[in-house]
């Protein structure tokens, strides 16, 4: 009677079965993967990661025991065996890829600084920005809508003065009290309490 139930599945490995291969891999894999992630510095991470490794040398395994190139005698012999693989090929991924790291640096100028976010307005802002300006219009008199529109368009004061004939003081008032009532319209209604 086999002590290790991996023992039993590592037969079944040897003469090609495709479920034992699967369920011996599910075994190992974390176990492997973890030996790599110990060793794996965090400038490397982007080059490569544990899995890349692990199952670079599952199908190495797999192409092997078919072919009939390895023999394992129990479950430690190809524990002991997968680990030296492992170890070998994290390290020649390694040896690789360490030179690229240390040659790579960080953009010019941006070290210090996060990346500015974009000063476009998203697809949402400019819904929420054509909702609001249909209902400035609806509360808006006919006679100040194009007031409203030249200030929208980014127009000084004075020169939205200069083009209607109205004071600059007047424009405020007549901006001021649109707002006004759009902060009415939208204000919460509150239950008396009595």
């Amino acid at each position: 009677m086999n002590a290790n139930p991996l023992d039993a599945l590592l037969m079944k490995l040897s003469s090609g079965d495709a479920l034992a291969a699967e369920q011996v891999f599910l075994a190992y894999e974390p176990y492997l993967r973890k030996i790599v992630r110990r060793r794996l510095p965090i400038k490397l991470r982007t080059k490569f990661d544990s899995t890349d490794i692990v199952q670079s040398i599952w199908v190495d395994l797999l192409r092997d025991v078919r072919e009939g190139d390895l023999h394992f005698t129990d479950a430690n012999h190809l524990r002991a065996f997968l680990i030296r693989v492992t170890c070998n090929r994290f390290n020649d991924r390694f040896r690789r890829n360490r030179l690229a790291v240390e040659k790579e640096q960080p953009l010019a100028g941006f070290e210090a600084e996060p990346f500015a976010a974009s000063r476009q307005p998203t697809p949402s802002d400019i819904v929420q920005a054509e909702d609001l300006w249909e209902q400035l219009l609806a509360l808006c008199p006919p006679a100040h809508q194009e007031l409203l529109r030249l200030r929208r368009e980014g127009i000084p004061l004075a020169e939205i003065a200069a083009r209607t004939g109205l004071h600059p003081g007047s424009i405020r008032r007549i901006l001021r009290d649109l707002a006004r009532r759009l902060a009415f319209k939208h204000r919460p209604v509150v239950p008396n309490k009595r």
